[in-house]
Formats: C-alpha cells, structure tokens, sequence
C-alpha cells in the first residue's frame, strides 16, 4: 500500500551525507589492448598494453616492459606477449592486489626474509598499479652489434609510442611517473633507450641486462650524460645469484660508482631463465616501478 500523503510528509528525508553520489565514478575492470604497426623505425612490430582495474578518470604511471631474446624468435605478435604469456605478468599483478605473496608466487627462489619485507610493505602501503607497455623487442641488439643499433627503437618507443600511451590510455603524462625496464636483451634495450632519451623517463632500469664487462666505460659515459640532462632520474639494475651476466651488471656498477653516477643495484637469487622471469623478476620490477614512479621510497 502507498502511504497516505499526510504519513508521506511524516517521513525524515534522507541526509545530503547519507545520499548516494548522483554519478559515482564507474569501476572498469582490467583490459588488454593490441596495437599492430605495418611499419615503424625497427619495422612491422606489435605492442600489448595491459591497463589496469581503475575508477573512470583516475590515471597511472606507466612502464614500458621489454622482454628477452627468446621471444623476439617468436615474431612481433607472439613476442609481444611475452611478459603477459610467458613471464607471468597478469598472474603476478593480480597477486600484488591480494596480499600476502608466499614463497610459490616467488617460484620458490625468493628468501622467505624478502617475502616477508614485501609483505610488510604491501600492508604499509598497497600496490597502486600501472599501466604495462609490452613492445615486441626485435633481436638487434644482442651480440657485438653496437649500441647505435638502439637507436630506430629508441625512436620508436619515445617519438611514436609514449605519444600514442599518453593520449589513448588513462595515463599520467609526465616523464617523472615513466619507467623503462626489461630482461635479458630487454635490459640491455631499456638501458640504452632510457639512456639516450632521459628526459622521457623518471626511471631506467634492467633485469638482468646482458651486457660484458667490456661495456661498462661507455655506459659510464652515457648514464652520466643522461644524469646531467635529467638529473632526477633514478636507475637501478638488477641481476640474480645464477645470472650469466651478474659479474658484468656488478662491474658496470663498479664504474657507475666510481664515476658518481648514483644507481642501485640488487642481486637476488635465481638463474637466468623463465623461472626467473615468472618470479622474482617481475615482481621486483611491478613493485619497485609502482613506487618509484610516485615518488615513494622503494621496498628495502
């Protein structure tokens, strides 16, 4: 029965502070997008960008992820993939939003001591999430190709496809809350991308990267160039206990250090292989970047 209009009157009217938003910000979920290029500077390539779950209007860093060698065999629509098929990227951001991470989501390879400083952080301060840009990274780079090999990516990666990420995506547009970073060959990419073009980016690191020994005075020379163009860009590397390239990241730190080029670098356990990548590789790469690129302290 509908109430007379005298008990209608009666009724207490709901509060201003009670009251539900008129147009509360619509939740959307996570999303993958495919973007396919017949051609740019390195050729017919694609890109995956994973954005995350997010409130319309609200906007996130964004990290460019490069993957390994393995997947640049595979061709520009399977390589693309790689940190999404292959490295364990949905499950492991997923897994960042319902902490507690235990030892299986490390693959088993993590210190229970680190898994336990990761989780003191995560109930500290939560994960916020980015925006993962995951380009096909073409092999030309491994080897004894030169460094100037990096340069048709480079323009790819800044001139044309951050442009495309800033206007196409929810992201935040400022280099400061942009990293680069990768694995294998896609450390040694991230590396020499960031370091030609550091005013793109707040952050430039590498997992792993692969490069000898014999390449650290020219980084040297570069990362103290990028510093001096950008000289708030941080830069970290990476590497593991069983990494084929732990003596060369530690002897480019050395002359990173020497030179006064301020860096980080982590060693952690592990081999270099995909049941790296699936564990502490990119969660140590997902939690640093989602930090760093706010402008937080990162994890111990």
């Amino acid at each position: 029965m509908l109430p007379s209009s005298s008990a209608a009157a009666a009724m207490p009217a709901a509060s201003a502070s009670s009251a539900a938003p008129a147009n509360p910000p619509r939740e959307l979920p996570a999303s993958e997008l495919t973007w396919v290029y017949s051609s740019s500077p390195v050729g017919a390539t694609e890109v995956v960008v994973r954005l995350p779950p997010r409130r319309e209007g609200q906007r996130f860093p964004v990290l460019i992820a490069m993957h390994g060698r393995g997947e640049a065999h595979k061709g520009p629509t399977h390589g693309a993939r790689g940190w999404v098929d292959d490295y364990g990227l949905v499950t492991a951001l997923a897994r960042l939003h319902s902490p507690p991470l235990v030892a299986r989501d490390f693959e088993n390879l993590a210190p229970a001591e680190r898994i336990e400083q990761i989780n003191v952080g995560l109930a500290k301060q939560r994960f916020e999430d980015l925006i993962v840009v995951c380009p096909y990274t073409p092999d030309i780079l491994s080897g004894d190709r030169p460094f100037s090999a990096a340069l048709p990516l480079t323009k790819f990666l800044v001139d044309e496809l951050l442009p495309r990420v800033r206007s196409d995506t929810p992201a935040l547009a400022s280099a400061e809350a942009t990293g680069i970073d990768g694995v294998s060959l896609g450390g040694r990419a991230s590396i020499l991308v960031g370091l030609e073009r550091p005013e793109a980016f707040g952050v430039v690191a590498a997992l792993q990267a692969a490069f000898d020994s014999a390449d650290a005075s020219e980084l040297t020379r570069r990362a103290k160039a990028a510093k001096e163009k950008n000289p708030k860009l941080s830069i970290r590397l990476l590497t593991s206990e069983g990494d084929f390239f732990l003596g060369a990241n530690k002897n480019i730190s050395k002359a990173f250090t020497a030179a006064g080029v301020a860096h980080v670098l982590s060693v952690v356990p592990g081999p270099h292989d995909y049941v790296f990548n699936r564990g502490p590789g990119v969660y140590e790469m997902l939690l640093f970047h989602d930090r760093v690129l706010r402008g937080r302290p990162t994890l111990p």
